[in-house]
């Protein structure tokens, strides 16, 4: 089965941006997969928007429904001991800032074969490190 892995910058640019492409990359077929950190990162991303006026409170409510239906609708990967302790490794494409290495980490121990697996972000250093790893990107 394929893996969908969501990164943070994808979920936010669909829920926050409407990016149409995202939208539809995480609604795809098969497996979705997130981080806890998603979660986390995602909803202070919904705060600082309302708390900046850049969206309407009646707009955070929705988008703070809609990563409760996210959550529903994917497995989470907790970021454990092993996921911290692979952090501290080089990846393919340094430098690497430590919440994109988390998710790096999170995909690459989930132990799927790499043409099994799409990782969904608007990340530049996600994405090149995804890529150099086997992964595709969308």
């Amino acid at each position: 089965m394929h893996t969908r892995y969501v990164e943070t910058s994808a979920l936010v640019a669909a829920l926050l941006e409407g990016d149409a492409s995202a939208q539809r990359a995480i609604r795809g077929a098969g497996r979705l997969i997130t981080s806890a950190l998603t979660h986390g990162e995602a909803a202070r991303a919904v705060q600082r928007a309302a708390a900046s006026g850049r969206i309407s409170p009646a707009a955070a409510y929705s988008v703070v429904g809609a990563l409760a239906s996210f959550a529903r609708s994917c497995e989470s990967v907790a970021v454990g001991d092993d996921v911290l302790a692979r952090v501290g490794l080089p990846f393919p494409v340094e430098p690497v800032r430590t919440l994109d290495a988390i998710h790096i980490a999170t995909v690459e121990l989930l132990g799927a074969k790499p043409t099994l697996v799409t990782v969904v972000t608007r990340d530049a250093r996600v994405r090149a490190n995804s890529r150099a790893m086997g992964w595709r990107t969308e």
